[in-house]
């Protein structure tokens, strides 16, 4: 079976940082795609951030030269650090992997911003 836990989402004020992490079993880690989404209240579930399996990354375009994946194979997990946080931002996040034809979702980790 697959498990994606997301960790580390919470309260910021407008500008402040979080990281976010995602810890992965059941899959052979290193060789998969991860993602991070997010979703708004109201709004549809967003595509944020992907790390290939060789470290290749790619963002949306609202959080570029702010937001960073990252991963750590050996511990098999991904991991987003945000800064400079805005408003929009607010949302839950959560990490995906598409492995044997399905995708696998965690449970999300919820992310405010707020002064």
């Amino acid at each position: 079976q697959v498990y994606l836990r997301e960790a580390g989402g919470g309260l910021v004020q407008p500008g402040g940082s979080l990281r976010l992490s995602c810890a992965a079993s059941g899959i052979n880690f290193k060789i998969y795609t991860m993602n991070w989404y997010r979703q708004a209240p109201g709004k549809e579930r967003e595509l944020v951030a992907v790390i290939t399996q060789t470290g290749t990354t790619n963002y949306t375009d609202s959080v570029k030269g702010r937001f960073t994946v990252s991963r750590d194979n050996a511990r098999n997990t991904v991991f987003l650090q945000m800064n400079s946080l805005k408003p929009e931002d607010m949302a839950k996040y959560y990490c995906q992997v598409v492995a044997r034809g399905r995708a696998f979702w965690g449970q999300g980790t919820q992310v405010t911003v707020s002064s």
